[in-house]
């Protein structure tokens, strides 16, 4: 169950009546494109629905069936956050702006290349190339979809390339355990050679590059790397 303090108001106002549900702001979202994924305890803190969740003041099945035509919790949460409104503090919805700002500046910092120059753009220069171009971050919108929408912005202003490459890694077998956590989603193949290293290759975002190897370096000092 979602805890009262981490809950935010979902509101819709219908048939001259408000309607509220008590939600998790970091699910719902999710919970939109597949409830199957989810349990209500998931994104709800409380599985009821309000006429005023502060009062605790609740609306009658009769009303209930009247406006929304069923008496299923979840139906319900469904219309109210299609069709009505997340309410937030300034604060709020400041942080949580900022927070999807700086996750949709890192993606792109760490996905693309200056095709010029085949490296990643500094942080600041997408920062400054995602303020000029006046893109609006929404703080609930997905983040793969906001990501996709600011990268439209950002092409005319900064030349983005998303290509990947090929690392092979060759690691002593006592770090095995740590790097291979690492790097286990990026490995095409993996191996272990007579002198009891660990050799694996792996394909990852060109602006990576530099991270995934200071990483992997951080695990395991002697690893030796090679651009395939």
């Amino acid at each position: 169950m979602v805890s009262l303090d981490n809950s935010v108001l979902a509101r819709i106002e219908k048939g001259g009546k408000r309607y509220e549900a008590l939600v998790d702001p970091d699910q719902i979202e999710e919970w939109k494109l597949d409830p199957s994924k989810f349990e209500l305890d998931d994104v709800m803190a409380m599985d009821e629905i309000f006429h005023d969740a502060r009062s605790g003041e609740r609306p009658t099945e009769e009303i209930l069936m009247k406006t929304f035509e069923t008496l299923d919790v979840e139906k319900i949460l469904m219309i109210i956050l299609k069709k009505g409104t997340i309410q937030l503090t300034t604060s709020q919805r400041k942080a949580r702006v900022e927070t999807m700002r700086q996750q949709i500046i890192h993606h792109i910092q760490t996905q693309a290349v200056d095709p010029r120059s085949k490296s990643p753009h500094p942080r600041t220069r997408i920062e400054l190339a995602l303020e000029e171009s006046k893109y609006t971050v929404d703080p609930f919108k997905r983040l793969e979809d906001q990501v996709k929408d600011a990268i439209a912005k950002l092409k005319p202003l900064i030349p983005l390339s998303f290509e990947s490459l090929r690392l092979a890694f060759r690691i002593p077998g006592s770090s095995y355990g740590s790097v291979s956590n690492l790097l286990r989603s990026y490995q095409q193949k993996e191996g272990w050679l007579e002198n009891g290293d660990w050799a694996c290759v792996v394909e990852i975002p060109a602006g990576m590059k530099g991270d995934i190897i200071g990483q992997v370096l951080k695990r395991a000092s002697e690893a030796e790397v090679k651009e395939l």
